[in-house]
């Protein structure tokens, strides 16, 4: 299996800076993509950034360039710069990865989900 481990969460002042990690794990699995998901009061989970194998992203145009994806290829490591934070970026946000089974001869990708790390913006 594929395990994720989200850090970085915590508490920030409005205009404030964090940056998230996700580190996966799982010799077995060769990783596709990884990405970013929240889940705010209110709100369905929605999608916030993505990173393929290849260096293309992808991000939800509503946050406005203020999130940023990178990674480390070497050691299965994603990152979200999350800059000028706002109150109604609070909420859980989700580490995910798209990943195949190296022992299977014609593997289709499975998807890999975190637990989450809190991020709370305070007014």
């Amino acid at each position: 299996q594929v395990q994720l481990a989200e850090s970085g969460g915590g508490f920030v002042q409005v205009g404030g800076s964090l940056r998230l990690s996700c580190a996966a794990s799982g010799s077995m699995f060769s990783i596709l993509g990884m990405g970013w998901y929240r889940q705010t009061p209110g709100n369905q989970r929605e999608f916030v950034a993505a990173l393929d194998s290849r260096g293309g992203t992808n991000y939800n145009d509503a946050l406005k360039g203020r999130f940023t994806i990178s990674g480390d290829s070497a050691k299965n490591t994603r990152y979200l710069q999350m800059n000028t934070l706002k109150p109604e970026d609070t909420g859980v946000y989700y580490c995910a990865a798209e990943a195949l089974d190296r022992r299977e001869p014609d593997p289709s990708p499975k998807e890999f989900w975190g637990q989450g790390t809190q991020v709370t913006v305070s007014a």
